[in-house]
């Protein structure tokens, strides 16, 4: 009897472990299929807080609004910037587009120039003396702007273009070098070439105030397109003028824009930033365009320009054609019946 009894509690006891066992092992099965699951079935968004829909809540983040973070840069709140595809499409659209036909117009204009006008020779005879045009602090100061200009042009340009002109001929490795080593020049040589801007200003405005006889001036186009034409200029002629004032202000325009860009976020939004940068091109291309026309003009185009910023001194002759009522100026000539002076009516053969 008491044999039975055992075996009847050993038994319960076992079907008891067994269905324990059982439902664990169903518990784990479980367990792992809602693993699976989970995994598998794409996930159910939730609503946002507020009550608004999905809808609604990308349609503010496409829009660009303003998000919480606890982080101090703020702007990290906007989750998507649509105004970076507007200046995407600017800047590598109309800008660059726009700005290669500038640059190549102005190389083209002055190519046909030269063909059909050849150099601007010394009309009379040439005296064999000379007049001082610019000063050593003047020709210093000159050089200092014009130099970090051309490396800032070089260097900006190849951002704007490179990698459609320079990138294929160089391959990757070297032209992210060179345009690493570019960004460093480009940042640092704005510095040399504001100083510079700073110091033309103050030394020349007196000289570069609009007057009657630039008119005139204009009018004739300075001779250029004709021999034997020199309308009466002082130390800066009218198209000298032009060039002064499109420096002057071109490069103001470029050091605030560049100043903006060169410390993010410190001055400007990046919606300020963005529109700063397209400023920032598109001047400095018109200004390049300008600068080319100077350059061509200064060296292979007027002969004995180039003195003036060289040695400093000027043929006589060259500045009683060019610069004639400075010339009166500095030495107390008086023009001849003709509108030449005493000094410089004689022609040189013709050539």
């Amino acid at each position: 009897m008491t044999s039975n009894h055992s075996k009847g509690r050993l038994g319960r006891t076992l079907h008891i472990v067994l269905l324990g066992v059982a439902m664990l092992a169903l518990t784990l099965v479980m367990a792992n299929v809602s693993s699976v699951s989970a995994q598998t079935m794409p996930p159910v968004a939730s609503q946002p807080a507020g009550g608004g829909s999905e809808v609604d809540m990308w349609r503010g983040v496409r829009s660009g609004e303003q998000g919480y973070v606890s982080i101090p840069n703020k702007s990290a709140g906007v989750l998507v910037q649509s105004e970076g595809e507007a200046w995407r499409s600017v800047r590598n659209g109309p800008l660059s587009t726009y700005g290669g036909w500038v640059l190549g117009g102005m190389l083209g204009l002055l190519v046909l120039f030269f063909l059909v006008r050849g150099r601007i020779r010394i009309d009379g005879a040439k005296t064999g003396r000379t007049i001082q045009r610019f000063n050593a602090f003047e020709r210093g100061v000159h050089w200092l702007t014009a130099g970090s200009f051309i490396v800032l042009a070089v260097t900006g340009l190849n951002v704007l273009y490179g990698r459609y002109t320079i990138l294929p001929l160089l391959g990757p490795e070297a032209f992210a070098a060179m345009t690493q080593y570019g960004k460093f020049a480009h940042n640092y040589l704005g510095f040399a070439f504001m100083l510079g801007i700073v110091l033309i200003f103050v030394m020349w405005v007196k000289h570069n105030i609009p007057e009657r006889n630039d008119i005139t001036w204009a009018l004739k186009a300075g001779g250029l397109f004709s021999k034997g034409v020199h309308p009466a200029a002082k130390k800066f002629n009218a198209g000298q003028k032009v060039i002064f004032w499109a420096t002057v202000l071109g490069g103001a325009a470029l050091g605030y824009t560049g100043v903006q860009l060169l410390w993010p976020f410190s001055f400007a939004s990046m919606a300020d930033m963005q529109l700063y940068q397209l400023i920032h091109a598109a001047v400095a291309v018109v200004l390049t365009a300008v600068i080319i026309a100077h350059i061509y003009i200064g060296s292979v185009g007027m002969e004995g320009a180039f003195d003036a910023m060289g040695t400093g001194d000027v043929e006589l002759q060259w500045a009683r054609e060019h610069h004639s009522l400075w010339v009166q100026e500095v030495t107390g000539e008086t023009p001849g019946r003709h509108g030449g002076h005493h000094h410089g009516r004689h022609r040189a053969p013709a050539e």
